[in-house]
């Protein structure tokens, strides 16, 4: 049904990390005869993993044996200005962000891109585990062939100009074919385990990332139940996401999970699973790849990255505002994630989960 553009003649940018995805891209399009330029993102200080001076190391390690050239771009203070402090301003305030989809609407899909094509380059291939086709109305994004590693949730902002410049060589993939390859080729990478934490944010987590960037943030505070009576206390709302349930310091009768965090009072609420459910939701800043030609239309709706999706009906009530009715409540809709659209596998858009319901 889709189609990967990676045939062709001309010089190709990847965007390389030094890790197994990007690397096999690169070999792929090199093998197909095309003169293909390295590029790499130094993005963060030491430790991170796909955009610290390691990760240029091990790109330039690869486009070495490959017998490519390679290109640094210093992205540093935009990565801070634009990813990493509004991701704190956003925790602080007693959202969940997701600050991986800003980086590929902004970073990856921004100053990457950029520079492929001052480099004379006709298209950026990435490591993205996504399929696109071009059709009559324009580019549109769908979910890979292996959806255990789909990557589809973290680009639905892309533009159709950072469509039409980009290429996903692995759609058509799985891991599992991409490991094979990898060995088979002697690519000079290592399997490294796939964490789901922040490439900024190493193994201490994010509280003591926030802790660190924001001295005295760290308060102790209530934790209550619904009617409001004290369970126990915390040392910082931000340690906690709403639907967690081990690690709350909190001894009760019944499985508890986190209901909602409360920035202003420092106030952390639990609940029964029960509680922790609800059938619909408002999305703000959303942005369509294809806008809705109904302004109320059923589709699939996935909450989170590890979020299947389920069915819903969406209102459009605003150009860049929906609100969200799910045919079976959800449990955890946490407010700062994205909220992404789907028709079958095809990308429709998404947005910013509201605080409202």
């Amino acid at each position: 049904m889709t189609e990967n553009r990676t045939e062709g003649a001309g010089r190709i940018a990847v965007g390389m990390s030094g890790g197994l995805d990007s690397s096999a891209v690169a070999s792929l399009l090199a093998e197909q005869g095309r003169e293909v330029v390295g590029l790499t993102l130094h993005m963060w200080k030491e430790g991170s993993r796909c955009c610290s001076i390691e990760d240029v190391e091990r790109a330039k390690y690869v486009c070495e044996a490959l017998g490519i050239r390679h290109f640094v771009i210093n992205a540093e203070e935009l990565f801070d200005k634009t990813i990493v402090e509004p991701f704190i301003e956003q925790y602080v305030e007693g959202l969940t962000p997701s600050p991986c989809i800003k980086c590929n609407q902004y970073i990856k899909f921004g100053p990457l891109l950029e520079r492929a094509m001052d480099l004379g380059c006709t298209r950026l291939a990435t490591g993205h585990y996504v399929r696109t086709e071009q059709k009559e109305d324009g580019w549109h994004l769908y979910q890979a062939k292996d959806k255990s590693k789909d990557q589809s949730y973290f680009l639905h902002r892309l533009s159709q100009e950072q469509l039409s410049k980009s290429v996903f060589p692995l759609g058509t993939w799985t891991k599992d074919e991409i490991k094979a390859y990898a060995v088979e080729k002697a690519l000079p990478v290592s399997f490294r385990s796939e964490s789901q934490d922040l490439c900024f944010i190493t193994g201490a987590g994010h509280a003591e990332f926030l802790e660190r960037m924001r001295p005295g943030l760290s308060q102790e505070g209530p934790i209550v139940d619904e009617q409001g009576n004290e369970l126990g206390k915390h040392t910082g709302y931000y340690r906690y996401t709403i639907g967690q349930r081990k690690g709350l310091g909190v001894a009760s009768s019944e499985p508890l999970y986190v209901k909602n965090t409360d920035a202003d009072t420092n106030t952390v609420t639990l609940g029964a699973r029960a509680t922790v459910m609800d059938q619909q939701m408002k999305v703000h800043k959303v942005l369509w790849m294809h806008g809705p030609s109904h302004s109320t239309f059923d589709c699939r709706v996935r909450i989170r990255y590890r979020h299947e999706g389920a069915q819903a009906t969406v209102n459009v009530t605003g150009d860049n505002a929906v609100e969200v009715i799910f045919k079976e409540p959800q449990f955890a809709i946490t407010p700062g994630q994205a909220a992404v659209f789907y028709d079958g596998e095809e990308v429709l858009g998404g947005g910013w989960i509201g605080r409202e319901c």
